[in-house]
């Protein structure tokens, strides 16, 4: 699926005697384009498609002299580049990236060498600029080796700044980039953002387990009661709300107060706080032994899964430390979805009374 591009005037293209047609765009943003960003925000499913086709956009009206910029074609990274160019006449060099961001790309190998090569290849570009500079986006880094593109291309890579907020500032201080510009931050506003999408991902994905687990609590001999299914189900969707809370919500939030590396712990952590809130605020006190067991095992599970979950939205973690993580933790999270299950077959049994 090909979303719309970010502006109508995207769709029209400019006459140029060398190559492609080349695409043009303009720095301000429509409704269209507020929606897409913040949609993308709490829908996996629509964010993965959230793209703008590759090739050349001119912003403005762009020389042969005008810088060029390269990004991804994930729209949100193209969207906030133009939207940072402003009133600047640029050139903008997507590549295809699967609709990926520049960081993710540059790790999977989408945003690199090949693709930018071919890029500038199939784009003409050394026929549309006079100069020879690329300006990469500095969390492009680990997927572009300079030296290649100059050795198989003559143009130079030149790693701008991380934030496209910066990008006048670079380019009026002569391409200089301070340690301000490439330092990465992850600020209270920047973790909150993250939280609506990872809430509603594993909404989406609780829907069927906990309809199951509904329709086994109100399963009677002459049917499913609906008022019982209400009753028994409640404690575990009060469970499964407080351990998505506290590990899409509480974590992120919370993240440089805790005093633990591992982001499964920190989670762990969490998790039995929540469980400790809702034993001692009496909500699961009507509640059988084997049904408060089976909410607070969910509760503090959910929440470090999630939690550990949340290491792949950060700048914090590295790859040798999740891997370790992920040794001791899935088969911690495999142990404690099996004992949430029997609890539950245990809390059923012993409130009908069958035992």
């Amino acid at each position: 699926m090909q979303l719309m591009p970010a502006n109508p005037d995207e769709e029209k293209t400019s006459c140029c005697c060398c190559g492609p047609k080349v695409k043009k765009t303009v720095s301000s943003w429509n409704f269209r384009d507020y929606f897409g960003a913040i949609f993308c925000r709490v829908s996996n499913h629509y964010r993965m498609r959230y793209q703008v086709s590759p090739g050349l956009f001119s912003l403005g009206s762009p020389t042969q002299e005008a810088p060029v910029f390269v990004t991804a074609n994930y729209k949100l990274s193209f969207d906030h580049l133009r939207k940072g160019l402003g009133a600047l006449n640029a050139w903008i060099l997507v590549l295809d990236t699967k609709g990926i961001n520049v960081w993710c790309a540059a790790g999977k190998g989408t945003f690199g060498v090949d693709e930018l090569i071919r890029r500038i290849d199939s784009e003409k570009l050394a026929e549309k600029v006079s100069h020879k500079n690329l300006i990469v986006p500095q969390l492009g880094a680990p997927g572009i080796a300079a030296h290649e593109v100059k050795k198989k291309t003559g143009f130079s890579v030149i790693y701008g700044p991380i934030r496209s907020r910066d990008i006048q500032t670079f380019i009026i201080q002569n391409n200089t980039i301070t340690p301000a510009m490439k330092t990465i931050t992850f600020t209270l506003p920047e973790r909150a953002v993250l939280a609506p999408l990872e809430v509603v991902a594993i909404a989406k994905k609780s829907f069927v387990p906990l309809l199951v687990v509904a329709l086994a609590m109100g399963l009677q001999k002459h049917g499913i009661m609906f008022h019982r299914m209400a009753t028994l189900t409640l404690p575990i969707l009060i469970a499964l709300t407080a351990g998505i809370f506290a590990g899409c919500v509480l974590h992120p939030l919370l993240l440089p107060f805790l005093l633990v590396r591992s982001f499964a712990l920190q989670g762990l952590f969490l998790g039995l706080f929540a469980s400790a809130c809702f034993h001692f605020s009496g909500l699961f006190s009507n509640v059988s032994v084997f049904g408060q067991a089976a909410a607070y095992v969910l509760i503090t599970a959910l929440s470090s899964y999630l939690a550990f979950n949340f290491t792949g939205s950060t700048p914090i973690a590295n790859k040798s430390g999740v891997k370790k993580e992920l040794k001791i933790a899935v088969p911690v999270y495999i142990v404690s979805g099996a004992a949430t299950i029997i609890l539950l077959v245990l809390y059923k049994i012993f409130q009908e009374g069958l035992l």
